[in-house]
């Protein structure tokens, strides 16, 4: 269940890789995905924020997305992705392992997240879809990124 109270949609969604998990991001969030390149690190940031990169003139934030979802992160490799999405009106890189599909999702497929005792699982996902057999999280990003500049940095 989405913060807002209101129940996930469904539609086209962006699937990626993290550690051996796929999650999925609403794809009218998603901007671009870049290749992992180096990113310049942020003084006094959380450890979730990989640093900055320069795209195409705009500063945006790397935030690991396994990280993020209490998953263990490893380090970057070449074939890890950058997700860049919009968010609050402002441009967030994610870091993920690789992008896996764009997945076709109806209202109906969306299961709500299982209550585990603590808000950490369910807090972060807006529901679960099965996907030939295999689960795949519905990532919430107004649960997972911070809602200022001001957050980013603290």
């Amino acid at each position: 269940m989405r913060s807002d109270g209101q129940a996930p949609r469904g539609g086209e969604f962006l699937s990626v890789r993290v550690g051996i998990q796929e999650f999925m991001i609403h794809i009218i969030q998603v901007r671009e995905i870049r290749g992992w390149m180096a990113s310049t690190p942020m003084p006094h940031s959380p450890p979730s924020v990989m640093g900055m990169i320069n795209l195409r003139g705009t500063i945006v934030p790397v935030i690991d997305l396994a990280a993020q979802l209490g998953l263990e992160g490893g380090e970057p490799s070449p074939s890890s992705v950058v997700v860049v999405v919009e968010f609050d009106q402002r441009l967030i890189g994610l870091l993920a392992d690789a992008v896996c599909d764009i997945i076709t999702v109806t209202d109906e497929m969306i299961q709500p997240t299982p209550d585990v005792g603590d808000d950490g699982a369910s807090g972060c996902l807006d529901g679960m879809v099965m996907i030939d057999g295999r689960i795949v999280g519905i990532v919430a990003l107004d649960a997972i990124l911070p809602r200022s500049s001001s957050q980013v940095a603290a």
